[in-house]
């Protein structure tokens, strides 16, 4: 099926309780495996990319290569912008076919991120497209001496925050982290307090270095998206490297790369099942 508008998708992961995940792409082969694995699991979920990986390709070129292959498929797909920096970014993305975008103030003081806010979803209520936003500052990559996982959202600026920017979507900081470099410390009692008085679905980022057990806590707090990217690339990355590794002077190109995609989609599938709580054993593969 052709991709899915944002919100169309949001609503339907909302009710039938899908915990998706947002899995990050980079080039040809990971985006071929994300979606490879997305058409094998059946289970609605997204596939995005920051404006960092972007770069290599642009965003039309991203948007053709998922667009081709998610018409070949029965499950449903939304193309996500992760992180967009500035409206340049969510400019770019909207008018080259992605069905959703992030809008990333976090590191901004609140009236900022507001600010920002709004102004990425006045312009996307022109293009029907969702905007995620965020709320919670990001520090630890940027401090060596405070964790990111200490730096959590307030519940008392939700609803605010919500009000004023008139967001689609809230990624919030519960105690997870970006990348693997830091330990994740999920604060569920601070989840469910948050999801008790949000009016708009939730997002974690930062979903490879949660424990499944977790994970999978997380659809009854109204989280309908989580973001997995480091998983993802080191698969891909690890797969090369054992090619160079059985032989140095490899010069298959073709056949390193259908080997690194096959990683991806692997890693992809089983994260898929796993977030949904779905035993592969049991799994019949019908549609959700």
């Amino acid at each position: 099926m052709p991709l899915v508008n944002g919100h169309q998708f949001i609503r339907q992961l909302e009710n039938k309780r899908v915990l998706a995940g947002a899995f990050n792409t980079t080039n040809l082969e990971t985006t071929l495996g994300i979606l490879n694995a997305i058409e094998r699991s059946k289970v609605p979920n997204f596939i995005q990319i920051a404006p960092t990986n972007a770069r290599l390709s642009g965003y039309d070129y991203i948007y053709e290569m998922v667009q081709r292959r998610a018409a070949q498929m029965d499950v449903a797909i939304s193309l996500h912008l992760d992180h967009g920096r500035n409206m340049d970014d969510i400019r770019q993305a909207v008018r080259a076919g992605f069905t959703s975008v992030m809008i990333d103030g976090a590191a901004l003081p609140f009236e900022e991120n507001i600010k920002l806010t709004r102004q990425a979803v006045e312009f996307c209520q022109n293009y029907n497209v969702p905007v995620e936003a965020e709320l919670g500052a990001i520090l630890g990559k940027e401090d060596d001496h405070v964790s990111e996982a200490d730096c959590k959202t307030d519940p008392q600026q939700v609803v605010e925050f919500v009000r004023e920017t008139g967001c689609d979507l809230l990624a919030i900081s519960v105690g997870n982290v970006h990348g693997l470099d830091d330990i994740p410390r999920i604060d569920l009692p601070l989840l469910a307090e948050i999801a008790q008085i949000t009016p708009i679905p939730l997002v974690i980022h930062g979903g490879s270095g949660i424990a499944d057990s977790i994970l999978q806590q997380f659809v009854n707090h109204r989280v309908v998206k989580v973001n997995i990217a480091s998983d993802l690339r080191r698969s891909f990355i690890t797969s090369v490297g054992h090619a160079w590794q059985k032989n140095h002077n490899e010069a298959n190109l073709a056949a390193v790369m259908s080997d690194a995609r096959q990683a991806v989609e692997h890693e992809v599938y089983h994260k898929i099942l796993r977030l949904n709580d779905i035993s592969e054993a049991a799994y019949a593969g019908d549609p959700v």
